[in-house]
């Protein structure tokens, strides 16, 4: 895989020592997290919002609706900050400063291409729906020349990126060793449950 190039907006300079720049454990959380937020400026104020997201190679797809405001900015060429983020586990430390979180996170920074050929496009989709679940592309009504119309599907090369990952359990001062309260780590996991039919 290509390396990453660390630049100032990607470097980790608040905990270093929790920063990977390593392609393969970026994509791994990219494709284990079904939900990202996008950050753009849009009519000159920052904005926000949470996006279903995948990844063909090296790039990362989001889509949505032509119309959104967001998406318009980021069509223009505003520079976007995508952000994913898994919870693994809070940390309980002796010290209420010292409680924690377990996670691993990516942040990404670039500028969105519009798909414009119909046949990627659609592709593009059909990976979107392989994401929900193995083989759902062929079972669920392709979208018609409306539905196409109206949703825009952008694409961001995956290089202005890196991750940040914490594991393990509480780091306590030396002096709170004694102190009487439980410390540890309670997991978090995100659970797919069985399918619920219509």
């Amino acid at each position: 895989m290509k390396p990453i190039d660390i630049t100032d907006r990607t470097r980790v300079r608040r905990g270093p020592k929790k920063a990977c720049y390593n392609r393969e454990t970026i994509y791994s959380i990219l494709d284990e997290a079904y939900v990202c937020h996008l950050g753009a400026t849009m009519h000159g104020t920052a904005a926000v919002q949470p996006n279903f997201h995948w990844r063909i190679g090296d790039r990362l797809y989001i889509h949505g609706s032509i119309k959104n405001g967001l998406f318009q900015s980021i069509i223009r060429g505003e520079t976007t900050c995508i952000t994913v983020t898994l919870l693994d586990g809070l940390v309980f430390a002796k010290s209420a400063f010292h409680h924690s979180a377990n996670f691993r996170s990516v942040m990404l920074y670039g500028k969105g291409d519009v798909v414009e050929e119909s046949e990627h496009k659609r592709f593009a989709l059909d990976q979107m729906l392989e994401k929900f679940s193995r083989g759902r592309s062929e079972e669920a009504r392709k979208p018609n020349d409306t539905e196409m119309k109206a949703t825009v599907v952008i694409s961001f090369p995956i290089e202005e990126v890196s991750a940040k990952i914490r594991t393990g359990g509480p780091i306590d001062d030396a002096e709170d060793a004694d102190y009487p309260t439980w410390s540890g780590i309670k997991p978090v996991s995100t659970h797919i449950g069985d399918l619920q039919p219509d």
